[in-house]
């Protein structure tokens, strides 16, 4: 098989065996990967050609080492040798730190940032327009209440832990047809700590959170939308290890309005007049959503015309400034009307030249 061939069947079987995917076997993976640092190496496929399985000069005296590999490749994967795509593969470098004991690791050592959380709340319309302020409760881990968060009983002598030495972390060596393989991983006793409990908290039984209820109170800003999200850092799950939380994300649900809907930053609602006022002009009351004011009534407007009342709309969320309110206005046709206006409006008729029905209202 040429190089190329190796190369290729190397990528597709990291996409099938790759621990962090569906289906992925973490064993496979790692026997991939031993392979492919022989066969994708010239010197190393010979070795083993002329060798077989059992050759130990890959690795000198020590056994085989990452790094020295990884800088025989060219200081890296993308020089030299060959190339891994980290982002088809998926975090590839946690899964190496595991079998050759050069990475990260996949066990994670210290304090742990907690989980986020997300949540949804409903305002009604004019408090999204305008903000409120909401008294929010809702189910999550919190610190536990007895240990503090430190998932030790209160008075419990602190070690340090026998199984790592106080490292937080244990060493293991392998061997294979490479020679020895070095890993390195998370303590599971201490969980990375270096240090144990002789007793574990009696409440969250040492995991340092326990199932509560959270009041908490938000501050809803002037302007938000239906749909938009808030972040309030450190309102999310207790982190490990004396870790900071989490994040709650929290999404607005804005319920609709009777008279108004929102476009935008501006608000949109309508008016009825009668066609009096709309051929000689005036002002009628309107209801805003901040009390009552006068609009104003141009003479001779149509029906469907649209009237501008300036910065009376939303509050820009982010800078200065408000959208418009504007009114619709629909012109009301009456269905009765009174003896004297209908004179007033035959009168009106026949100054203008109109024939009226001779039958119905008029």
């Amino acid at each position: 098989a040429s190089a190329e061939d190796i190369k290729k069947a190397f990528r597709k079987l990291a996409h099938e065996h790759h621990p962090d995917k569906s289906g992925g076997n973490e064993g496979k993976f790692k026997e991939l990967n031993e392979a492919y640092q022989v066969l994708g190496n010239p010197d190393k496929r010979k070795q083993y050609d002329q060798f077989g399985a059992n050759f130990e000069s890959a690795g000198g005296p020590g056994g085989f080492n990452w790094q020295d590999f990884a800088r025989s490749q060219g200081g890296g994967f993308g020089q030299g040798g060959f190339k891994v795509d980290f982002n088809d593969l998926g975090d590839i470098g946690d899964v190496f730190g595991d079998i050759f004991g050069g990475g990260r690791g996949r066990g994670r050592a210290g304090p742990q940032r907690g989980n986020d959380l997300q949540f949804e709340t409903a305002v009604d319309f004019k408090e999204s327009v305008f903000g409120a302020e909401k008294v929010l409760r809702f189910e999550k881990h919190v610190v536990c209440s007895k240990c503090n968060g430190s998932g030790a009983e209160p008075g419990a002598k602190i070690t340090t832990c026998a199984t790592c030495g106080g490292q937080g972390r244990v060493e293991q060596v392998q061997r294979t047809f490479l020679g020895a393989m070095r890993s390195v991983r998370t303590c599971p006793d201490c969980g990375g700590e270096g240090k144990r409990a002789e007793k574990q908290c009696s409440r969250c039984h040492g995991r340092g959170s326990e199932q509560g209820v959270k009041e908490l109170k938000v501050k809803i800003p002037a302007g938000i939308a239906d749909g938009q999200t808030m972040q309030l850092d450190g309102e999310g799950e207790p982190g490990a290890k004396s870790g900071p939380a989490g994040s709650l994300f929290l999404t607005i649900r804005v319920r609709p309005d009777k008279l108004f809907r929102r476009h935008g930053y501006d608000l949109i609602t309508q008016k009825q007049i009668s066609f009096v006022l709309a051929a000689l002009g005036g002002t009628v009351p309107l209801t805003t959503l901040e009390g009552e004011v006068q609009l104003k009534v141009p003479a001779g407007t149509q029906s469907d015309t649209v009237i501008k009342l300036e910065s009376q709309g939303v509050p820009h969320l982010r800078g200065k400034g408000r959208g418009d309110l504007l009114v619709t206005v629909k012109v009301f046709t009456p269905t009765k009307l009174s003896k004297k206006e209908r004179e007033a409006l035959k009168a009106l008729a026949a100054e203008k030249g109109e024939k009226l029905a001779s039958v119905g209202w008029l």
